[in-house]
């Protein structure tokens, strides 16, 4: 596996980002052993910087919000998968999982970042009642062994 690189090397080219994952080994492999390696060696080249008028924002600490770090999770986990498809893998990846992700995690009403402005700010959860006693049932241990039945 190749390491992640340095802020010193990071000037990739196409033809490097290529023989990078050519050369990341079998497909059951990861290329990145975490999603902070990948958004940190990979994905902050992947989308433009947010600048005043783009009508984007992003948040430099991005792992302390929960709904970037699970966006971002899904994104690099479907980068692992997809970068072995040689045909249309990567195209899948960007209009599949990347652009819609992208646009969610920068948006600047509804993102994650929206507060984010002018630095980081936590997220607030949404308000919550607590549901009446037994209004849910644990759906952890079916009923029945067999996957078919409707009881």
């Amino acid at each position: 596996m190749t390491a992640p690189l340095h802020d010193e090397e990071r000037d990739e080219t196409a033809e490097d980002i290529r023989r990078d994952e050519e050369n990341a080994g079998r497909p059951a492999e990861l290329f990145y052993p975490n999603v902070g390696e990948f958004v940190e060696d990979r994905f902050i080249y992947f989308v433009p910087r947010p600048t005043p008028r783009s009508g984007r924002v992003w948040c430099p600490e991005w792992y302390r919000h929960a709904e970037a770090l699970a966006r971002l999770d899904a994104v690099w986990r479907a980068w692992e998968a997809l970068r072995w498809d040689p045909g249309l893998g990567m195209s899948n990846w960007w209009l599949h999982h990347a652009d819609p992700h992208v646009r969610a995690l920068t948006d600047p009403v509804t993102g994650p970042f929206a507060r984010c402005v002018a630095g980081h700010q936590d997220h607030e959860p949404l308000p919550i009642a607590t549901p009446p006693e037994g209004l849910f049932t644990d759906q952890r241990s079916p009923v029945s062994r067999d996957p078919f039945a409707l009881d």
